[in-house]
């Protein structure tokens, strides 16, 4: 990513987490995380765990980043509506990829980005947003602008199972 796509992306979160409510930052996590689950399921099943390439990840280890991150991140946001440290950055492969269908990797995230939306949506839509979520790329965001993040990590990563479907 260069430094502009970077620059732009910033803009962009801090934009749209300031103008948007909480309750319309979600309704997009939720349509990416629609985009995300067809193109996982494009995915053949009994290929799911095969990367398409030497190198490249399959598409149980890019559901397995995508719920990890989900996680992370959704923890960070918890802390800081509760008062606490958002806790530290990290931008790395999943640890936990044993091999799942898609089915039950979709069950994980969708518990996780339940209890997240339940948090979010029961937050004044102000609360600690001078508190922020460190992120490798994109800095410090605000509990709004690291949801609207996930949205873009959503789409970013149904484009790699798009490619990865593609592939196999």
């Amino acid at each position: 990513m260069t430094s502009e796509e970077t620059l732009r992306i910033r803009g962009y979160l801090t934009a749209q987490g300031a103008k948007l409510s909480p309750d319309q930052i979600i309704g997009k996590v939720q349509e990416a995380m629609a985009q995300l689950r067809a193109a996982a399921a494009a995915v053949p099943p009994a290929r799911f765990t095969e990367p398409p390439a030497p190198g490249e990840w399959s598409a149980n280890e890019v559901m397995a980043h995508v719920v990890e991150a989900g996680r992370h991140f959704g923890a960070a946001i918890g802390r800081i509506l509760d008062g606490q440290p958002p806790g530290e950055p990290r931008d790395v492969a999943a640890r936990d990829t044993t091999p799942r269908p898609l089915e039950e990797w979709w069950a994980l995230l969708e518990r996780d980005r339940t209890a997240l939306f339940q948090r979010v949506g029961s937050a004044h839509p102000t609360a600690r947003l001078e508190a922020t979520i460190p992120h490798p790329f994109f800095g410090a965001l605000n509990w709004r602008e690291t949801l609207l993040f996930m949205r873009l990590h959503d789409l970013d990563h149904a484009g790699q199972l798009a490619k990865v479907a593609g592939a196999l």
